[in-house]
């Protein structure tokens, strides 16, 4: 008789950074809808409640003593569920835009990529709708990427994303921490290291509460600046592998749901 195959070790990281009006929603929604697999919360150093409220709502949390901006609190996050030995981990957003009930269409494509991207405008159908200057930046942006990766990539912004134990190494070593170079200089990076990207359609859906790090008018700025930062990513040198027994001190300080 075969052995069965073990199904893998998948570690949702939920970055947070005074988000305390919507944290216990999105635990409790992505541990109602996502049964097997561990939820860590990174509080990215915040002033409010954000810690409290998602440990009571089931989930572990990072602490981190003070706010490094999304890149930085995924690396923490990365690291972390490296030193655990997770074979895949799964970003979504704390402000409940990111539905978990996509979560394994995600985790299932990663059987023959490296990192799977939840792509808003992947299908024709899709409600969210961007325009003016953010628009033209956002499909430049996805032109390069995708030639670069060798497939169609529409949403190269997208914080929901899947990877693999190959890229969770080289994101836990070098995940940008600048905004939005989390979302789209991580993949130059991942693509130069060989790693293999595609995406899979998903909906998201309105903020649940609080409010956005960036007003439209900075995130179309901070987009111009990612073209910018996606130039130099492109032009800079980076090793072709990355040894996977590397030792590098992992965030260890994680309090369990209370």
């Amino acid at each position: 008789m075969p052995a069965a195959i073990p199904k893998p070790r998948v570690l949702v990281i939920v970055p947070a950074w005074n988000e305390q009006d919507c944290i216990a929603d999105t635990v409790r929604e992505i541990r109602e809808r996502v049964t097997d697999a561990d939820l860590l919360v990174v509080d990215d150093g915040s002033g409010d409640l954000t810690t409290s409220r998602a440990r009571a709502a089931g989930a572990a949390v990072l602490r981190l003593p003070f706010n490094l901006g999304v890149g930085g609190a995924m690396r923490a996050g990365y690291r972390w569920a490296y030193a655990q030995g997770y074979d895949v981990a799964v970003q979504i957003d704390a402000d409940g835009q990111h539905d978990p009930s996509f979560l394994k269409p995600l985790v299932d494509a990663l059987e023959d990529h490296d990192i799977v991207i939840g792509a808003r405008f992947a299908s024709s159908d899709d409600p969210y709708r961007v325009r003016g200057p953010r628009r033209w930046a956002m499909f430049l942006l996805a032109a390069v990427l995708s030639r670069l990766a060798g497939t169609r990539l529409t949403d190269v912004t997208s914080g929901f994303r899947a990877c693999n134990r190959r890229a969770m190494l080289v994101f836990s070593r070098h995940y940008p921490a600048e905004y939005l170079g989390d979302t789209v200089e991580s993949l130059v990076i991942a693509l130069r290291m060989k790693c293999s990207i595609t995406q899979v359609p998903v909906t998201m859906r309105p903020r649940a509460g609080g409010r956005p790090s960036a007003s439209p008018f900075k995130a179309a700025i901070f987009l111009g600046r990612a073209v910018v930062a996606l130039c130099l990513a492109l032009v800079r040198r980076w090793p072709a592998t990355f040894d996977e027994g590397f030792h590098e001190k992992i965030p260890d300080s994680v309090s369990e749901p209370s």
